[in-house]
């Protein structure tokens, strides 16, 4: 999560008729809007690289893949999100009229950074398990060739898998196997904080 901005006590509706006119991106908890900051060369590439195979793997499906650009609302805390990839198969279910708040992904990919790491493993993906239609979450790290897969089981649990180099991520849900390596091709590897 970015840091705090200077308003509090927002409601949502305020929070989205503000951030529909700024030019900076900001989520939203609990009345809080928090600036997301920029993120590191590696961090980029790799976002565009998920969107990319994720992108060319349904081309021809009905799928729409979602840049960082795509807002996610949480439905049952009222939280606003902007991940780094999401995926809706199907007809996607937006808030209003204005069709810039997604309400149904399937899957979720978020780049861990050192300042997002611990948010995004914890209150970020407890958040996400509320969401009924999200059956994938996939972190990816910028440090190493790893990518950590959560995928919900039918009993309501979550499996993780690690994959390095040489694996395969498997988007049962949506019919989707994407290799490991080609997710980091071309990705110079960020050095891990205090390395």
């Amino acid at each position: 999560m970015g840091q705090p901005a200077t308003r509090t006590g927002l409601s949502p509706e305020e929070y989205l008729t503000l951030e529909r006119a700024s030019e900076q991106k900001h989520e939203y908890a609990n009345g809080e809007i928090f600036a997301m900051s920029g993120c590191s060369r590696e961090h980029s590439l790799l976002a565009g690289s998920v969107q990319r195979e994720l992108g060319n793997a349904l081309l021809e499906r009905p799928c729409e893949v979602h840049t960082s650009d795509m807002r996610v609302k949480i439905a049952s805390t009222g939280r606003y999100v902007y991940p780094d990839a999401s995926v809706v198969c199907g007809d996607p279910v937006f808030e209003d009229a204005e069709v810039d708040t997604l309400m149904n992904p399937n899957v979720i990919v978020e780049v861990l950074s050192d300042s997002s790491e611990a948010y995004d493993r914890g209150d970020k993906f407890a958040q996400y398990r509320s969401v009924p239609s999200i059956t994938d979450y996939v972190l990816v790290s910028q440090n190493a060739v790893r990518i950590e897969h959560f995928q919900r089981q039918p009993d309501g649990r979550w499996l993780l898998s690690i994959l390095g180099p040489g694996a395969q991520l498997a988007l049962d849900s949506i019919g989707v196997v994407i290799e490991v390596d080609r997710v980091y091709l071309k990705v110079p590897l960020a050095p891990a904080a205090g390395a």
